[in-house]
C-alpha cells in the first residue's frame, strides 16, 4: 500500500472543507470589523454585527461541510443554517440554501432564504433567492411582496428596465393567470407612478398576453400609451397583439413609427404585416427602411424578396443587387452564410422566373452552406422541370437524404409540389396520401390534399377532409375560405359559402385573398356593386392575377369594359400563366 499516496489523497480530501470555513472565518472577521450601519426598514436598530467565530461555531461550519461533501446534505444543511442564525451571516444563509438547491430540496431552500431575508430584510441578494425559489416552486401568489421589494430597490433611472424584465421571470410558470396577480399586487405603486407607469403597464400586458387574455392586454397597452406615448415597450407589445390577430393593436404601432425612427420596430412591424399578408403596406415599411438605413444589407433582402412575390422582377434585382454591394463592402459573405444562401437562392428563383435557367442554376451552384442541401436539389429540380425532364427532377428529389420520418416526408412533399408546377395533380394526390400517413395529425398536410382532391374532381372528399381539418382546429381559417370559396365559384350553397368565408375573416381580418373569396359570393348573390368595392380593396391590398380575374369579370359585367382590360393585362403582366385568369378571359370571348 503506499501510505504516502493515501495520506496526500485524505489530505486533499479533508483541505476542501477547512478552505471553505477558512474563507468564512475571513468574512466573519471583516463584518466584525465593518458592522452595518444603515437601520432596517420598520425603522428599528441594526442588527448586531454577526457573532464571533470562536471555535464552536467554526466546528459547526467545518462539519457541516465535511457532513455535506461526504454524502448527507440533509445533516450538513441543518448545520450550516444554524450556524447561519447564531452568526446572522449572509454568505452562510447563501450556502445552506445552496445546499438545498444542489439537493433538489426546494423547500429547504426556500426556508433558509427566507430566514436570511428576515435577518437581512434590506438583503437584495436575500430577496433574489426567496423569488426565484418561489417560482422554481410554482408558488406564484407569494411573489409579490419580493417582486414589489425588487423593484423598489431598483434605483430610480433603471427602474423601467427592470420592469421589463419581470415577464420573463415567469416564462415558464404554467399558471399564467396567477403571474398576471401577482405582478399586479406587486406593481401597484409602480403603474401610478408617472415615471414608471409606461413600463408597468407593458409588462403585465405581456403576462396578460401570455395567459390569452388579449383584451386585458390591450388595455393595459392603452393605459402605458397614457403614462408616455413615447415608450419604445408599447410599439413592441403592439406587434405581439397584432401577430395574435388584434388588429386594433396596429394603431399603437403606426403612431409610434410616425415619431421615432426606429429601424428594428419597423422592421418587426414589416414581418408582421407580411405574416398578415399585408403586402402592400408591408413593401411601403421595407422601403422606409432602406431610406432611414439604406445600409442595412437584412432590409434589401426581404424587400427583394417581396417584390419578387409581386413580380416586380425589374425592382427584385435592383434590391438585390444592393444588398450584394453592402454585404461585399462590408465582407459579409464570408460570416454570414445563411443570409448569403437566402440571397443566391432568391437570385436563381428571379432569374428563373425571368427564364433565364442556365442563371439559375449558377446561382444555386454558389450555395457552399451544406445545411441547405435540400432547398438547394428542391430548386435544381425545379429547372429540371421547366426544361421537361421531370423523370430526371423526381429522381433528383428522391436521391436526397431521407432517414428520419421528417426527412421523408419533406422528400415526399417537394416531389408533391414539383407535380403540383408541371400540372400532374393526379400523380401529386397520390403522393400526397403518403405523406399524409407519415404525420396523419398534421392539419397542413391534410388541407393540401383536400386542395389537390378538388383539382382532380374528388369535390365530396374535399369537402370532408376540409370539415375534418376546421374539426380539428377551429381558427384554421384557410380550410373555412378554401370551402366557402369551392362553393361559391361553383354557384351552389351561396348563403353557406358567406358564412363560412366570414367566419374565415373574423380570423385573418382584411386578408386580401379571403376578401377576393367573399366578394364572388357577392358577384354569385347578384350583389355586383359590393363584389367590385370588396375586390378593388384586395386588388390595392395584394396585386394578383387571380384577383386581377375576379375584379376584370365583375367590371365587365357592369359594363365598365376599359377598365376591365386594363386590370386584366395588369393581372396578366403579374402571373401570365394564371390559370384562374386566362380562363375567364377565354370563357368571356376577350381578347387583350
Amino acid at each position: 500500500m503506499d501510505y504516502y499516496g493515501s495520506m496526500e489523497h485524505t489530505h486533499r480530501f479533508r483541505m476542501i472543507p477547512v478552505v471553505v470555513a477558512l474563507s468564512f472565518a475571513t468574512a466573519f472577521g471583516g463584518a466584525q470589523a465593518n458592522p452595518p450601519a444603515s437601520p432596517t426598514s420598520n425603522g428599528s436598530n441594526p442588527p448586531p454585527p454577526n457573532a464571533k467565530l470562536d471555535g464552536n461555531l467554526f466546528y459547526e461550519i467545518l462539519l457541516g461541510e465535511v457532513t455535506t461533501r461526504t454524502g448527507d446534505p440533509g445533516a450538513g444543511y441543518a448545520l450550516i443554517l444554524d450556524a447561519a442564525r447564531r452568526s446572522r451571516s449572509e454568505q452562510l444563509y447563501q450556502r445552506a440554501a445552496d445546499i438545498a438547491l444542489q439537493s433538489r430540496s426546494g423547500e429547504y431552500a426556500l426556508a433558509a432564504a427566507k430566514a436570511w431575508q428576515e435577518d437581512h430584510p434590506q438583503s437584495r441578494e436575500a430577496n433574489r433567492y426567496v423569488r426565484q425559489i418561489l417560482i422554481a416552486l410554482n408558488k406564484v401568489g407569494e411573489t409579490a411582496g419580493p417582486l414589489r421589494q425588487f423593484s423598489e430597490q431598483a434605483p430610480l433611472p433603471n427602474r423601467a428596465g427592470i420592469l421589463s424584465a419581470v415577464p420573463q421571470m415567469y416564462g415558464r410558470i404554467a399558471d399564467k393567470a396567477a403571474a398576471v396577480s401577482a405582478v399586479k399586487e406587486a406593481f401597484k405603486g409602480e403603474l401610478e407612478n408617472r415615471s414608471t407607469g409606461a413600463a408597468a403597464w407593458i409588462s403585465l400586458g405581456r403576462l396578460q398576453l401570455a395567459a390569452d387574455d388579449k383584451a386585458g392586454s390591450l388595455q393595459s397597452l392603452a393605459k402605458s400609451k397614457a403614462m408616455d406615448p413615447a415608450y419604445e415597450g408599447q410599439a413592441r407589445l403592439a406587434l405581439e397583439l397584432m401577430d395574435e390577430g388584434i388588429s386594433a393593436a396596429e394603431p399603437f404601432v403606426q403612431q409610434y413609427l410616425e415619431k421615432h425612427s426606429n429601424t428594428e420596430i419597423r422592421m418587426l412591424y414589416a414581418r408582421v404585416l407580411l405574416s398578415r399578408s399585408n403586402f402592400s403596406a408591408a413593401s411601403d415599411q421595407l422601403t422606409k427602411v432602406t431610406q432611414e438605413k439604406p445600409d442595412m444589407p437584412e432590409a434589401w433582402l426581404l424587400l427583394a424578396s417581396l417584390q419578387t412575390q409581386n413580380q416586380e422582377m425589374q425592382r427584385a434585382q435592383g434590391s438585390l443587387r444592393k444588398f450584394f454591394e453592402l454585404t461585399d463592402a462590408a465582407g459579409e459573405a464570408q460570416r454570414n452564410q445563411r443570409l448569403m444562401t437566402q440571397a443566391y437562392a432568391l437570385a436563381a428563383q428571379i432569374s428563373e422566373k425571368q427564364g433565364d435557367l442556365e442563371a439559375a442554376r449558377s446561382w444555386l451552384d454558389r450555395i457552399e452552406n451544406a445545411g441547405e442541401i435540400f432547398s438547394v436539389q428542391r430548386q435544381r429540380a425545379s429547372l429540371l422541370a421547366k426544361q421537361g425532364q421531370i423523370s430526371e427532377a423526381r429522381t433528383l428529389l428522391r436521391n436526397l437524404p431521407g432517414s428520419t420520418a421528417d426527412e421523408r416526408r419533406l422528400k415526399l412533399l417537394a416531389e408533391v409540389q414539383l407535380l403540383k408546377d408541371s400540372g400532374e395533380n393526379e400523380q401529386a394526390y397520390g403522393l400526397q396520401s403518403e405523406a399524409i400517413a407519415l404525420t396523419p395529425e398534421d392539419n397542413d398536410l391534410v388541407y393540401d390534399q383536400a386542395m389537390l382532391a378538388e383539382k382532380t374532381g374528388r369535390l365530396d372528399e374535399m369537402e370532408t377532409l376540409l370539415r375534418q381539418v376546421i374539426a380539428r382546429q377551429p381558427d384554421y381559417h384557410h380550410a373555412y375560405n378554401a370551402l366557402g370559396y369551392s362553393f361559391a365559384d361553383r354557384g351552389v350553397r351561396l348563403e353557406e359559402a358567406k358564412r363560412l368565408i366570414q367566419k374565415a375573416l373574423e380570423f385573418a381580418p382584411e386578408d386580401p385573398f379571403i376578401t377576393d373569396s367573399l366578394a364572388w359570393v357577392e358577384f354569385r348573390l347578384g350583389n355586383k356593386a359590393e363584389a367590385a368595392r370588396l375586390l378593388r380593396f384586395a386588388f390595392a391590398k395584394k396585386p394578383d392575377s387571380e384577383i386581377a380575374a375576379h375584379l376584370g369579370e365583375v367590371l365587365w359585367s357592369q359594363g365598365n369594359t376599359s377598365e376591365a382590360k386594363a386590370i386584366w393585362q395588369e393581372g396578366l403582366r403579374l402571373n401570365p400563366n394564371n390559370s384562374t385568369l386566362r380562363d375567364t378571359l377565354k370563357r368571356l370571348g376577350v381578347s387583350l
